[in-house]
């Protein structure tokens, strides 16, 4: 997209495009909806009954075992980071939206499993599956979403609001699960359990049928050959009078540049010379950050952490925070084009979850189970929501996006989405061993190692995270060429001397120094 363009058109122009983006970004309300759920029918009675066991210990007077726990909730990541890991591939052979179609069928089957079967072997099964379909529903409605509808198809100042649609549509998802669980548990028998379930079906209906009507990535297109499929695709994404054509060539250009260097393009490819391992380094760490953060335990035991807390109604609790978490999401996505800066937002909101998960657990450690902690409890959980919704989330999965080399995006995002499953995985696998009575029962007094894996996130941030609001995808690229450090990138005044990958010998740029305005040639 020429940078003319880009200053000619507003967002209103592109109303095609955003409302394609805003489509395909539902694929993470189902992520959203699946993880609401599932945390709540750990904390239902029916559920329990049919999976768990007696424990007159407990609140409930029931319990699952930590290990069922952690495969419950486990194997959807474990899924979703196979699924996700394969992204490369399914990228360049398969397509967005095949991938996304197919995705949706394994929804509809999974979920059918969970709602017909009283085997817990039925019960893993599905979730494996449905996990299998996520992986490919987030990182295909990522790189849709970030790749051709946000860096492609409108200006790169709005990169930041398309990407927090998807981290809006998993909280908002999250808040649905919960409120749908809080009425359901009040069910008597299987269906308060089988309900819930039942609800996942309606977002891959509508993103299966609403997949009809928008064009397929026109950069895909134009990669596969298909140049005329991908002017008619640009057509229908464009506003009218945009350049379509000049465009398309300005694309066969880039992709004929990027092709001479890019047979045979693997992972390996990744971290083969220092400016792409740099950019895979960071685009993958970036995302996964947000493990660090501690989010997953919260999303996916939150209902079952404040049952087990005995902290008042949990459902109701869960249902306040979520809500909470929603509002901060959605200020953030009217905020994120004018004040969303990178790095500041991410440390601040790193800081705020450390603090916050620290002073719940000084608290419980020094006043457990009465009804001020139980208080602090809640209110320190709000203040992590907002710090992990506004702060946090959409800015991981911002940098993990436009951070990348162009030419290895679909590797670089699939790789960091993997990552980033992993650690999620990780997360829901060695929680239950922490809170669950039958086992270490550490309960609030788990977030003092969140605490410490909040601080080594924000820090690292602090020194390797360049801050590029604002800029276009060839100056993202220019800067990293340059071997401009992650401070620098702030105050960088981009050249034009972009070229593709290692075919540059060097790079001239020009830094203005802050507060004198001077411009100082420099080389690297």
């Amino acid at each position: 997209m020429s940078t003319d363009q880009e200053k000619t058109w507003g967002m209103r122009d592109h109303w095609k495009a955003m409302l394609a983006m805003t489509l395909v970004s539902l694929s993470s309300f189902q992520y959203g909806v699946d993880f609401g759920i599932i945390g709540g029918l750990q904390a239902m009675i029916p559920f329990l009954q049919v999976f768990g066991q007696k424990d007159p210990s407990t609140p409930l007077g029931y319990n699952i075992s930590s290990d069922r726990q952690q495969l419950i909730a486990s194997l959807m990541v474990l899924g979703a980071f196979v699924s996700s890991s394969s992204a490369g591939f399914t990228a360049k052979w398969i397509g967005r939206k095949l991938s996304l179609w197919i995705a949706c069928v394994g929804v509809f089957v999974s979920t059918a499993l969970m709602q017909a079967t009283t085997s817990i072997g039925g019960l893993y099964a599905g979730r494996l599956i449905i996990g299998l379909a996520n992986g490919v529903l987030m990182t295909h409605s990522q790189l849709y979403v970030t790749y051709l509808l946000v860096q492609e198809s409108v200006p790169g100042r709005y990169r930041g609001l398309g990407i927090s649609f998807l981290s809006y549509w998993i909280s908002f998802g999250s808040l649905v699960g919960t409120i749908v669980d809080n009425f359901a548990a009040k069910i008597a028998g299987k269906n308060a359990y089988i309900i819930p379930l039942g609800i996942v079906h309606i977002v891959p209906g509508i993103l299966f049928i609403g997949l009809f009507f928008i064009p397929e990535s026109p950069r895909w297109l134009a990669a596969k050959g298909n140049f005329e499929k991908a002017e008619r695709a640009l057509q229908r994404l464009r506003p009218r009078g945009w350049a379509v054509a000049q465009e398309l060539e300005e694309m066969r250009t880039t992709l004929e540049a990027e092709a001479r260097l890019q047979k045979g393009v693997g992972y390996l490819d990744l971290f083969r010379n220092s400016i792409d391992r740099r950019r895979s380094t960071i685009a993958v760490l970036a995302l996964t950050s947000q493990a660090a953060s501690g989010s997953m335990f919260v999303i996916s035991y939150g209902t079952y952490f404040f049952e087990m807390a005995n902290v008042g109604n949990a459902f109701e609790n869960s249902c306040i925070l979520t809500g909470v978490g929603v509002v901060a999401l959605l200020t953030t996505t009217f905020l994120i084009t004018k004040f969303g800066r990178r790095r500041l937002m991410m440390i601040t909101g790193f800081v705020l979850c450390g603090l916050s998960q620290l002073i719940i657990a000084i608290i419980y450690t020094v006043h457990p189970n009465t009804e001020s902690s139980g208080k602090a409890l809640v209110g320190m959980s709000v203040i992590y929501i907002i710090a992990y919704n506004a702060m946090v989330a959409p800015y991981a999965w911002l940098s993990g996006g436009e951070l990348s080399s162009q030419r290895l995006r679909s590797h670089t995002f699939g790789l960091a989405t993997g990552v980033g499953f992993f650690f999620a995985w990780l997360t829901t696998f060695t929680a239950p061993y922490f809170i669950n009575p039958d086992s270490l029962n550490w309960g609030p007094k788990y977030g003092y190692i969140w605490t410490g894996s909040c601080a080594i996130a924000a820090i690292w941030i602090f020194v390797f995270l360049p801050e590029v609001k604002d800029r276009t995808l060839e100056e993202i690229d220019e800067m990293f060429e340059a071997k401009v450090p992650a401070r620098k990138f702030r105050k960088y005044r981009c050249t034009g001397t972009h070229v593709v990958l290692n075919e540059k010998t060097e790079t001239v740029y020009i830094e203005e120094r802050a507060g004198n305005g001077k411009e100082v040639d420099a080389k690297v």
